[in-house]
């Protein structure tokens, strides 16, 4: 069982620890234990309900009604809720849920509810990638391990490949050829992925490496393939030094094509980037680059 301080509480369920603390003092909705030194902690019942209740009273629930209802009463309040659209808060705090329960059957429901109310496109920006972000803090503090993560990780990356299989690969004159890969040593996925789905959304044409991609490799793809731009990705744990001295033989190896970097690691890299080679902050400003491009290509 796991132990939790209130600072991780506020962490994983984005409630203040000053809230947290006035709604245990004042309606008694969770019970934490105290060490000998009188610190807080609490356990996984703790955290399951502070994030049932979360989401009540995101929907409209006072906090003085919650607080009235039992155990089995808020489950089944929590249950008629998720019956309905509501809001991506509270859909993240019910697929953090299901996650530390392991229940496949509940993050399905909450994830297809979510596509049908925004669409593929706006439940991976507004849902998932904020959920990949407190998956990212609940590791951080222990309230999940290696199980969770590969649990989720396998659910998201199917809903991915279906998304990725209804779409139909670009053949008009002015179609780009995007590149897509992770250096060896990147694992994260799921971004790169979303980025295929969007450039084959806009009716480009993808070959796809995937992650892990030994360099190597990768010279040896590009010449044995057309493309018109690489795009690549930063997250893992990587000194900038290493990842400026990759580009810069990236730009040597592969000379000649524009190469996009996205990842929390580019966006703070302190260097003069060459001509060919640009940073990209977001999913919107990819697509116009990919526009921009389009439209300037001399048909073949």
């Amino acid at each position: 069982m796991a132990a939790y301080t209130i600072r991780d509480l506020e962490r994983i369920s984005g409630i203040k620890a000053h809230t947290i603390r006035i709604w245990e003092k004042r309606f008694g909705l969770i019970e934490p234990e105290r060490t000998s030194t009188n610190i807080r902690t609490y356990c996984d019942a703790e955290l399951r309900k502070l994030l049932n209740v979360s989401i009540l009273n995101k929907n409209g629930y006072k906090i003085s009604r919650i607080a009235r209802l039992s155990v089995e009463e808020i489950f089944t309040n929590i249950n008629k809720l998720s019956e309905n659209p509501c809001d991506t808060e509270s859909q993240i705090d019910s697929m953090a849920l299901a996650m530390i329960d392991l229940d496949e059957l509940k993050f399905e429901k909450i994830l297809s509810r979510s596509i049908i109310q925004f669409g593929f496109e706006d439940t991976v920006i507004k849902v998932m990638i904020p959920f990949l972000v407190r998956i990212g803090i609940m590791w951080q503090t222990g309230t999940i391990n290696a199980v969770h993560e590969h649990f989720i990780s396998n659910l998201v990356r199917q809903k991915m490949f279906v998304a990725i299989d209804s779409l139909v690969s670009g053949n008009s004159s002015n179609s780009i050829t995007t590149l897509l890969f992770l250096p060896e040593g990147e694992l994260h996925e799921m971004g790169l992925l979303f980025t295929n789905y969007l450039i084959r959304k806009k009716g480009h044409k993808v070959i796809y490496l995937g992650q892990n991609v030994p360099f190597t490799d990768l010279v040896e793809v590009a010449k044995k393939c057309y493309f018109d731009i690489l795009v690549t990705s930063f997250i893992s744990s990587v000194s900038e030094e290493d990842i400026i001295k990759y580009l810069q033989n990236l730009n040597e190896k592969i000379p000649g094509k524009t190469i996009f970097i996205t990842g929390d690691l580019s966006a703070h890299l302190n260097i003069q980037f060459s001509e060919n080679i640009k940073y990209i902050d977001s999913p919107h400003a990819l697509m116009n680059e990919l526009d921009l491009i389009s439209s300037n290509k001399v048909p073949a």
